[in-house]
Parts: C-alpha cells; sequence; structure tokens
C-alpha cells in the first residue's frame, strides 16, 4: 500500500516513521523549499512519547530536551497556589518533554531520511489538488513561487497533515473560512539565562486575561544557564493579526512595560522578555471541529484536523497519537477505506474533546478560578485544592493521559 503525506512538520514526519515501521510505502510532500528548526518550546506529553519511544527515538529526544519534572502555576504576584510531578516523576512510563519545536522537527526529519531514504521527502511541492477515484487518489503538486506543474503522484491513500490553513482541509470543506481568533495574542521568545525552580520546572503564572508560561528546552552550559521558552499570553480583543506565522516579530519594549511588575523572587520576567533577541506574535486561534476528517482515500492528521489553542500542552502530542492511531487502523485490515474509517471514529471525537476543551481554558481554568476568587493574593490556607485537583484530572482524563489507562499500554 502506497500512501501520501502532505505536509513534514511533526505530525507528518511522525506518521511517516510509523507508517513505515509498518511496512507501509510512503512519501512527504513538503510545501516548502528548505526544512527549517522554526517555532520554540513546545511540550510532548507521556502518552505521545509512548509513540515515539516505540519508534526508537526516546533516548535522542532526551539529548536535546529537558525531562520536565514538575508544573506549578502561580498567581500574578507570584504566589504558588498549584504543584504536580509530571511525567516519569508522576509514575507514567514514559517522560514528559520540554523540547524545542524546530528541534524536534528536524529530529524526526532526519530519522525519516536516515531510516526511509532522502527520496522519501520531496521538498518545494506545494499541493494544488487532489482527486481519486475507487482505486486511487490522485495528488497535483506545482512550484508555489512560480504555479508552476510539477508532479503528478498516485497512491491508495493521501493523509492531509499540512497545517492550520491545510489545502487538504479547505478542499474537503471549501465553504470553511479562516481559522477562529480566540482575541488572545500569544507573545513568544526564548532567553539563555538561569534556570528557576529546581531547574526543569515548567511554570504557569498569572491568569487568562494576561498570562505567561515559562520552561527550559536546553541543557545547562558551562557556566549554568541554559536557554528558556517562554509564551505571554495577552487578552489584546480584536486584532489586525490574522493567522499564525511564527517568524512575524513584536515589539519587545511594550511587552516588557505589560510585565513590569511581574519581579518574583524566584523569577524576574521583565528581565527575562528584555533579554531575549527576537520577540515574535501571532494570534491564538483554532478551528471548528469537523464531524469527519476522512473522504473515501483521504483523510487529515495534526493541525489539518484539530488545530487548537496551545492550552495543556497538545497540539503537537495530539497529532503524534493521530499518527499511531492512523497507523494501528491500517495494521488491522487491509481494505485503506475501512482503516480511514476507523481511524475517523477514533480520533475525530477524541480530538474535538480537546479542542472545545481547550477553548474552556483546558487545565488553565484553575488560573482563573484563582484571580476570581483572590484578585488581591491568598494565604495557604485559603487555596482550595481539591476544586483545582477536580479540574486538573478532568483534563488528563479528556486529553488522554490519565495515568491509570495510559500506563496499561505498551
Amino acid at each position: 500500500m502506497k500512501i501520501i503525506i502532505i505536509g513534514g512538520g511533526i505530525g507528518g514526519l511522525t506518521a511517516a516513521l510509523s507508517l513505515h515501521q509498518a511496512g507501509f510505502e510512503v512519501k512527504v510532500f513538503e510545501s516548502v523549499k528548505e526544512i527549517k528548526p522554526l517555532g520554540v518550546g513546545i511540550n510532548t506529553l507521556p502518552h505521545s512519547v509512548r509513540v515515539l519511544t516505540n519508534l526508537g527515538l526516546q533516548e535522542k529526544i532526551a539529548k536535546n530536551a529537558i525531562e520536565t519534572s514538575d508544573l506549578v502555576y502561580f498567581n500574578k504576584f507570584g504566589q504558588q497556589f498549584w504543584t504536580e510531578p509530571r511525567g516519569r516523576f508522576a509514575g507514567y512510563k514514559w517522560p514528559q518533554f520540554s523540547v524545542h519545536r524546530g528541534v524536534l522537527q528536524m529530529l524526526l526529519f532526519d530519522e525519516v531520511v536516515a531510516v526511509l531514504g532522502k527520496d522519501a521527502i520531496l521538498k518545494n511541492h506545494h499541493l494544488s489538488h487532489f482527486e481519486q477515484t475507487d482505486s486511487e487518489v490522485i495528488a497535483h503538486f506545482i512550484d508555489k513561487d512560480t504555479n508552476e506543474k510539477i508532479r503528478e503522484e498516485r497512491a491508495d491513500i493521501l493523509i492531509g497533515a499540512d497545517g492550520i490553513n491545510s489545502v487538504v482541509r479547505q478542499q474537503l470543506y471549501p465553504n470553511e473560512g479562516p481559522p477562529v481568533y480566540s482575541e488572545n495574542v500569544l507573545y513568544r521568545g526564548t532567553t539563555t539565562m538561569k534556570p528557576f525552580l529546581d531547574g526543569t520546572s515548567m511554570a504557569m503564572i498569572g491568569s487568562l486575561r494576561q498570562k505567561m508560561v515559562v520552561y527550559p528546552i536546553g541543557q545547562p552550559d558551562a557556566d549554568g544557564n541554559c536557554l528558556i521558552n517562554w509564551v505571554g499570553n495577552i487578552k489584546e480583543g480584536k486584532s489586525k493579526l490574522t493567522a499564525r506565522d511564527w517568524n512575524r516579530e513584536a515589539d519587545k519594549a511594550r511587552l516588557v512595560d505589560l510585565y513590569k511588575d511581574w519581579k518574583f523572587d524566584w523569577l524576574d520576567v521583565p528581565t527575562m522578555i528584555d533579554g531575549a533577541k527576537a520577540v515574535y506574535e501571532f494570534p491564538m486561534s483554532d478551528r471548528n471541529p469537523l464531524d469527519k476528517w476522512t473522504f473515501g482515500r483521504v483523510t487529515l492528521l495534526g493541525d489539518a484536523a484539530h488545530p487548537m489553542y496551545p492550552i495543556g500542552s497538545n497540539g503537537a502530542s495530539q497529532a503524534i497519537l493521530d499518527a499511531d492511531c492512523l497507523t494501528e487502523c491500517l495494521k488491522s485490515t487491509s481494505n485503506p477505506l475501512e482503516a480511514l474509517i476507523e481511524y475517523d471514529k477514533e480520533r475525530v471525537p477524541a480530538a474535538a474533546k480537546v479542542v472545545l476543551q481547550n477553548r474552556a481554558k483546558g487545565p488553565d481554568e484553575i488560573m482563573d478560578m484563582m484571580e476570581d476568587w483572590f484578585p488581591k493574593g491568598f494565604s495557604k490556607d485559603e487555596i482550595p485544592h481539591e476544586e483545582l485537583a477536580k479540574v486538573m484530572d478532568n483534563y488528563k482524563k479528556v486529553a488522554g493521559f490519565d495515568i491509570q489507562t495510559l500506563n496499561q499500554k505498551n
């Protein structure tokens, strides 16, 4: 069985490795002329690290990432109100990794080249459209700069893993329209500095009106400094920004001013922001969940299927879960049409729950709960631990990484 994957991001490359391991013929088509390590930090949760481990990648990722020890929540005054261990520190069979998105993507890219061969990834091949018959799907590719037709490829299945502005999704749903903007703008950067807390912690500060997420993504250097990834989330309201773009620079001075009072004994936020070489902005956007991803021999995966708010560290992880599920469905039957229907049955409702839960603030709901209840701060005996625990435990179940269920898997 031959499978075409449109898009060489984390989801598409993981799918290529997983499908190849299962014995399928795979080709990846990427629109850009050169795949570069774009983006900033992401987290891969234990349920997705399980998939990457089964592909033989855990050790390679560990050398380029931080194994996250704990997740800690603070209010805007720097007061801690929730902490929990993560990954293997919480008893999972697999770790949670904090890693530069581009580093993980290039690691996957290099693995695809090494395992499938350099001809398995074709760059500068932009999908213009596809068509399908009873027996095959035909993909048509152009050079995006010249609009020149450059290739026609035939296969048994086509997987659209081409991101939030997916060409495949647009052909399947031509009247859908643009992504849905949340009225929140994310400001992202990295700063080389001394680590905070225990050195491998992930911290969430503030509320969803003004928030900061911060965690290390690189090993300490000889001076004890490491690369810290941070994301400021500001409720900006209406914005002229219309699409997510990793390369759009923001006004760093304005951001420093917005966070000027966030100086804590464990972290100086304005100094951290000021220490970044550049700050990038993009509107936090998603798309409404779909009723189906599969149409005959064509299906969707990752952000093309379920772009979601980057809340709960689940975007890349859910794409990796898609790849694993799709592979298992294709292994279970020789009929690709039946396999894709089974893939839809499992992943469409599961991913939709995460998208909608993230819109409803996901685990970060506890930040707004504490802000609403204690806008001027709190004493330790006022922290409502049971109410916070309900929110956190529920999200793990919705996103598919509650420890009891996950640890039963191999």
